[in-house]
């Protein structure tokens, strides 16, 4: 059994949990260890943390792959590791968590694709968004090209990766990548703010936001359209949207299941 421990930490203050990776050394690279201790702290998550924070230890975010455990790898054992990515940061996105990642320092190839899995991006100045992989000789395979490309588009993110460019927090703000841009030290003070109200929120209308909003964005606008009052029916029939309703006739703060 690994000792998952070594490659995170994770502190649970109610609904609220805070997982933070712990390899500073390697500037939290991500190696095969750490993405399957990744896949444990959100599967094992006690059942009353509703908001997941991700951050990194040592002043970086994650710096990608751990390219040292990537030299010797097969053409098929290239595939299986870049399914295995992809079901981690599904699990991530689609799990049934929302995810507030405060980002400080290197936010490069695959753990650009982490933190787009994520649902809030905060970014300090120190933040460096990249997708170096050209200059390596590889490819995106942790689901940049899907989910990079879908807040890029297409062709700045070819640009980018052809490049090799780097941005910086305000300029990762205004493309997407972040949606918030802050001083040193205040990403985590914002992210637990931000996680408490998001923990906050009715339950259903959480993972519906969730769950929803990037699959309607694959549909047809006539798909699109359907599925959206799909949705709607359904969270508005549950007791939380009935007290966030009878609250706001009475003027006071909803509370949720």
């Amino acid at each position: 059994m690994s000792d998952h421990s070594k490659y995170l930490t994770t502190e649970v203050d109610g609904a609220v949990a805070t997982v933070t990776l712990t390899r500073p050394d390697k500037r939290n690279a991500m190696s095969d260890g750490l993405i399957a201790a990744i896949e444990n702290a959100y599967s094992t998550m006690p059942k009353e943390v509703r908001v997941v924070i991700l951050t990194g230890a040592g002043g970086h975010y994650c710096s990608g792959l751990d390219l040292s455990e990537h030299v010797d790898r097969s053409a098929e054992e290239g595939v299986y590791h870049s399914r295995n990515w992809h079901r981690v940061m599904d699990l991530i996105q689609f799990g049934g968590l929302v995810t507030v990642s405060a980002m400080q320092g290197a936010v490069i190839g695959g753990g650009l694709e982490l933190a787009s899995s994520t649902h809030v991006r905060i970014a300090e100045p120190s933040v460096i968004f990249q997708l170096p992989e050209g200059r390596r000789g590889i490819f995106v395979g942790g689901g940049a090209s899907v989910r990079v490309g879908r807040i890029l588009g297409p062709d700045r993110m070819v640009e980018m990766m052809l490049t090799g460019r780097k941005y910086d927090a305000e300029e990762g703000l205004r493309l997407g990548l972040a949606h918030y841009s802050v001083g040193d030290g205040e990403a985590l003070p914002l992210a637990r703010k931000l996680a408490e109200q998001i923990a906050g929120n009715a339950p259903m209308s959480n993972y519906f936001m969730v769950q929803a909003l990037s699959r309607v964005n694959d549909m047809s606008r006539a798909d699109g359209l359907f599925t959206e009052s799909l949705c709607a029916a359904l969270v508005q029939t549950t007791p939380d949207a009935e007290e966030g309703l009878r609250a706001f006739l009475e003027k006071r703060a909803p509370i949720f299941r």
